[in-house]
């Protein structure tokens, strides 16, 4: 009864489901992109024509490689397999979730034609009865060749022809065993897993078919063997046409979003943040190298993209050091700018940073390591800040370091496989934004052919820097594009912060960055050499230069409001004397006359707690006090502020010897006898003088003969007091 009850409610259910064949052939495919404006991006329009495989031209390596990962009984069952069913069902009650999947070749070419991507009761019981009509209409093969000239493989590749052109360069049926096991692993997640964004795991996940086929008995152990050791051969062709780069990165994003790439059917349409006159700029531009060029807004739109590798990455040198390193340690509280740091040869367990001209610059300020991109300074603060909490602050922009990474060297780019310039920009986005990480965008929204709004984005935010902190890394970046390492744009009248990078030797750089941003675009420039030839390139040089064009474009008519320097700081007033000749930071004194007062900078919270006292209650170390001929000599401390009173008692008598600035000697020569003398110093500030605590010296006894320069004071130790 009960069986009968749950099939009438199958039958009720999926009473609608009726398979479609022309849905199993997948149409041409025009997805219209359109600009920031609306208009349609000429040569935009993605027409994705039909390209078909058949199955009886496909090498048995091509086919084996998806049966086996795919379906491993797909020539066997009868459109389900249930032992696969009731496991993931398990699964999934466990879990309370549809965390499990069960589905066969023929199930998921149902899915991905008929069906949405809705994880329901009813959308599953649709897809079991579709296939079940599939596998009555169609031969095993025939549904298969459907599957192959179908499915998606990332980068607006639908089909199999179509993946073996775009990554490959060839037709499908020249794939070798190892080019087939690479678009297999593409399957679970193109984003993921394709060789141009992430090789590694592209390369793990294609050895991981490999590994399925020789459990099948498809392949050898020495085939195995043999395929595993050889290298991706992916070669991604940069299609030169305009507008080509942000094409390509439109349909990498889409792949990580929330939607199914099979309801972008015809007259879908993708409007984007691209700015035309903006793009063409950077597209018209002369490089001599390889090159990346992005501008985002501050709304996070990202407005101009070309690149000639993609959204490869690339090691990041110094351009590490402002999120990584300095901003940290200013959020933690451990340096302000105006800190010092020694610059100095330095070992840290046989790991020995240099700095790029090889010199030594002795105490320099946080603000000046980050303006000159000094590198010893930058190590040793990381090391103070430690890389644990250094990472902290990396999780919350994205950003996930391996074990192998977690060493020193991070603080100059020392990463495994860098970063794209694309996520590097973002980074430095947080300080125009006021600490908030939010990654730019190239899809604004995505429109179906009747109206229907697929996807709109909406901003993702998460708090990384303090305001103050922010606030601080902007005035540090301003002052390296005014006379730092991006100084050849100082001429320009708003505020632009900036820092440059490169990563090479003495023969030349294999990367050089310039990340620029104002209060409304960010721009970031990357110049080199996929293959890592060594080039005469700079970042404060060439891509400065590409930086500076890009701004007296985007400013031509109007100027940017500043930049914030000021939210979340205080100004604080600081003893000049202690901070430059002890490298001691102090509150000044409020007395302290103007000269010896410094105002900084701080994050709010940060003031330094000790307060001087030098002015308000005078004090020196104990002078040193001498008879040589009849004569008394009196050293005293030099001191650039204070004056001296010095006083002689006699016989209960209290003279005054000397009133006025200091000098090195204080000379007294009076008549015979024992004398006390004592010092005050003390501060005049024009109308008053402050006096500080006398200081009592030593008696000393003077004779004309010089016999008993000073009295002698008993010690009852050694001799008899009454007996003196």
């Amino acid at each position: 009864m009960l069986a009968a009850t749950l099939f009438l409610t199958y039958l009720i259910i999926t009473k609608d489901a009726k398979l479609d064949s022309n849905k199993l052939i997948r149409p041409n495919q025009s997805i219209i992109i359109c600009d920031e404006n609306g208009n349609e991006i000429v040569s935009a329009s993605v027409s994705n024509k039909h390209k078909s495989v058949e199955i009886e031209n496909l090498s048995d390596n091509t086919v084996n490689a998806f049966i086996a990962s795919e379906d491993r009984t797909f020539y066997t069952h009868k459109g389900l397999n249930y032992k696969r069913m009731f496991k993931a069902l398990y699964t999934n009650i466990v879990s309370r979730s549809f965390k499990e999947g069960a589905s066969t070749i023929s199930q998921q070419l149902i899915k991905n034609t008929h069906l949405s991507n809705d994880k329901t009761i009813k959308r599953k019981l649709n897809e079991i009865r579709l296939t079940k009509q599939l596998e009555r209409a169609y031969s095993k093969d025939e549904i298969l060749e459907m599957y192959l000239n179908t499915i998606y493989f990332g980068h607006n590749c639908y089909g199999l022809q179509s993946a073996a052109e775009f990554y490959f360069d060839k037709k499908a049926e020249e794939l070798s065993l190892t080019e087939s096991a690479t678009l297999v692993g593409l399957l679970t997640s193109p984003n993921n897993y394709s060789p141009f964004k992430n090789p590694e795991k592209s390369l793990q996940k294609r050895n991981t078919v490999l590994k399925s086929m020789l459990e099948c008995g498809f392949i050898s152990q020495n085939e195995y063997e043999n395929a595993v050791e050889t290298p991706l051969n992916a070669v991604q062709t940069i299609n030169g046409e305009k507008n080509s780069s942000y094409i390509n990165a439109v349909f990498d994003e889409l792949e990580t979003l929330d939607i199914n790439v099979y309801d972008l059917t015809e007259g879908c349409i993708i409007k984007t943040y691209l700015n035309p006159s903006l793009q063409g700029l950077i597209e018209e531009m002369n490089y001599d190298t390889d090159n990346a060029v992005i501008i985002t807004s501050k709304q996070g739109g990202v407005n101009a993209f070309k690149s000639t590798i993609g959204d490869a990455k690339r090691q990041t040198g110094s351009t590490i050091k402002p999120v990584l390193v300095y901003a940290p340690a200013i959020e933690e509280k451990i340096v302000s700018p105006f800190t010092k740091i020694l610059d100095e040869k330095v070992d840290f367990g046989g790991y020995s940073p240099e700095n790029y001209d090889k010199k030594y610059h002795g105490y320099v300020t946080v603000a000046d390591s980050l303006k000159y991109s000094y590198n010893i300074p930058a190590v040793k603060t990381l090391n103070s800040l430690t890389i644990n909490t250094a990472e902290k602050y990396l999780t919350r922009m994205n950003i996930t370091l391996e074990d192998d990474e977690k060493n020193l060297s991070l603080a100059l780019g020392g990463m495994k496989y860098g970063l794209s310039l694309k996520e590097i920009a973002d980074r430095y986005s947080v300080f125009q934004r006021g600490g908030t990480y939010a990654p730019s965008r190239f899809i604004q929204e995505i429109i179906s052919r009747d109206g229907k709004t697929i996807y709109r984005a909406e901003e993702f935010k998460n708090p990384v820097f303090s305001a103050g902190t922010c606030s601080l890394m902007n005035e540090m970046l301003i002052a390296t594009s005014k006379s730092g390492t991006a100084k050849s744009l100082a001429n320009l009248k708003y505020d632009v912060a900036t820092k440059t990078g490169t990563c090479g030797n003495a023969d030349g750089n294999t990367d050089a960055y310039a990340i620029s941003y104002t209060s409304e675009h960010c721009i970031g420039v990357w110049l080199g050499d996929k293959d890592n030839k060594r080039l005469k390139i700079t970042g404060g040089g060439d891509c400065c230069d590409y930086v500076e064009d890009i701004l007296n474009a985007l400013y031509d008519e109007n100027t940017p409001q500043k930049l914030d320097i000021s939210s979340g700081t205080s100004t604080v007033k600081i003893d000049a004397e202690d901070y430059y000749n002890n490298n001691k930071i102090i509150i000044a004194d409020d007395l302290s006359p103007k000269l010896n007062v410094l105002e900084v900078k701080v994050l709010s919270g940060n003031e330094p707690k000790e307060k001087s006292t030098k002015f308000s209650s005078p004090s020196i170390a104990t002078p040193a006090i001498s008879v040589q001929n009849g004569e008394v000599n009196i050293q005293l401390c030099q001191t650039k502020y204070y004056a001296y009173l010095i006083k002689r008692r006699f016989n209960g008598q209290n003279e005054v010897i000397f009133d006025g600035n200091w000098q090195e000697t204080i000379k007294d020569t009076p008549s015979e006898g024992c004398y006390e003398y004592t010092v005050t110093p003390y501060y005049f500030d024009g109308q008053n003088k402050i006096y500080g605590k006398e200081i009592s010296l030593p008696p000393v006894n003077v004779k004309k003969d010089n016999t008993s320069p000073q009295v002698k004071i008993p010690d009852i130790a050694k001799d008899d007091w009454y007996d003196l």
